[in-house]
C-alpha cells in the first residue's frame, strides 16, 4: 500500500456522506438564495472537520492502545501504517483548514460563527482525545446529531441566506439521525472489543439487542422528519426507504463483526440517496 492510499484510508472516505449531506440539503432549502460560494465553504468545514475527527480518533485511540485488535477497517496509528505524530499532524491541519475556511465564512456573516466553529472543534478532538473523551462514555451520537445534523444544516442554510427558518431545523433531523447510524452501525461492530479495553460506546451501555433497534429506530425517524417538511415533494425521500428496510433487516439480524461493514457501507450510501431526494424535494417546492 502506497502512502498516498494509507492516507486517503486513514481519513475514512465511507464517512464523508455525513459531512456532505447538510450542505446539500441546505443548499437546496436555501432555493434562490443560495450562494454557490458560500456552500462551497460550508462543504470545505463540514467535509475538513469530519476528516480531522477521523485522524483525531485514530490518533486518540492509537496512543490509548484501544485499536490494538481492532474488528474494523485498518487505523493508522494502531497497525503501525503512520506514527502517532504524523496522524495528530494530520488532524491538526484538517482542523486548521476548516478554521479559516469558518473564519471566511464568519467574516462574510457573523462572528458568531467563529464560536460555533471553535466549539465543533474542540467537540471534534474532545470525542476520543483528552483526559476524559466523552466518545468513551456513550456521547457519541448526542454530538454527531448536534454538529453534523443540526449545526452542520442550519449553519449552512445560514451563511447562504443570513436567516435561520424552523424548517432549517426541521431538515437537520433527518440528517442528523443518518449520521448517528452510521455511528451507531460502526459502534456496534466494535461493541464487544471496545468493552473490554473501557471504551463505553451507546452500543456498549445499550448492549447489542438495543442498539440495534436504536439504529432502526434513527432511519424511521429520519423518514418521518422528511415528510414533516409539508411540501408533497418529500415523499421522493420513499424512494430510499426499501434500502432502510433493507439495512433495518440486515442490523436486526445476528450479523457481527466484519459482517457489518456492509451494512456501515450501505447506510453511508443510504445519507448520499436520501438526502439527495430530500435536496431535490426541496428545491421543487
Amino acid at each position: 500500500m502506497n502512502s498516498i492510499s494509507i492516507w486517503i484510508q486513514g481519513a475514512r472516505p465511507r464517512t464523508l456522506p455525513a459531512a456532505l449531506a447538510p450542505v446539500l440539503v441546505a443548499t437546496a432549502l436555501a432555493g434562490k438564495h443560495a450562494n454557490a460560494q458560500c456552500a462551497l465553504l460550508a462543504l470545505i468545514v463540514s467535509l475538513s472537520l469530519q476528516i480531522g475527527v477521523n485522524f483525531a480518533n485514530d490518533y486518540s485511540d492509537g496512543v490509548r492502545g484501544t485499536d490494538a485488535d481492532r474488528v474494523g477497517p485498518t487505523r493508522l496509528v494502531g497497525s503501525g501504517l503512520a506514527t502517532a505524530t504524523a496522524v495528530k499532524s494530520a488532524a491538526l491541519l484538517s482542523f486548521l483548514v476548516a478554521a479559516i475556511a469558518g473564519l471566511i465564512l464568519a467574516l462574510q456573516t457573523s462572528w458568531l460563527l467563529i464560536i460555533v466553529g471553535a466549539v465543533a472543534i474542540a467537540a471534534a478532538w474532545a470525542y476520543t482525545g483528552g483526559k476524559k473523551p466523552y466518545g468513551y462514555s456513550g456521547y457519541g451520537e448526542i454530538s454527531v446529531f448536534i454538529f453534523f445534523g443540526i449545526v452542520a444544516t442550519v449553519g449552512s442554510f445560514y451563511v447562504q441566506t443570513k436567516t435561520i427558518t424552523l424548517e432549517s431545523f426541521i431538515v437537520s433531523i433527518p440528517i442528523g439521525c443518518i449520521a448517528c447510524a452510521i455511528l451507531a452501525v460502526n459502534n456496534i461492530r466494535d461493541r464487544a472489543k471496545d468493552s473490554l479495553v473501557g471504551k463505553h460506546t451507546l452500543a456498549v451501555r445499550m448492549g447489542d439487542h438495543q442498539s440495534r433497534n436504536f439504529y432502526t429506530a434513527l432511519l424511521v425517524i429520519a423518514h418521518i422528519a422528511a415528510l414533516l417538511t409539508l411540501t408533497p415533494w418529500a415523499l421522493l425521500t420513499l424512494a430510499v426507504f426499501p434500502l432502510t428496510l433493507n439495512l433495518s433487516k440486515s442490523i436486526r439480524g445476528d450479523v457481527q463483526g466484519l459482517a457489518l461493514i456492509p451494512v456501515l457501507v450501505k447506510t453511508g450510501q443510504l445519507q448520499l440517496g436520501f438526502s439527495a431526494l430530500l435536496a431535490t424535494a426541496l428545491w421543487l417546492s
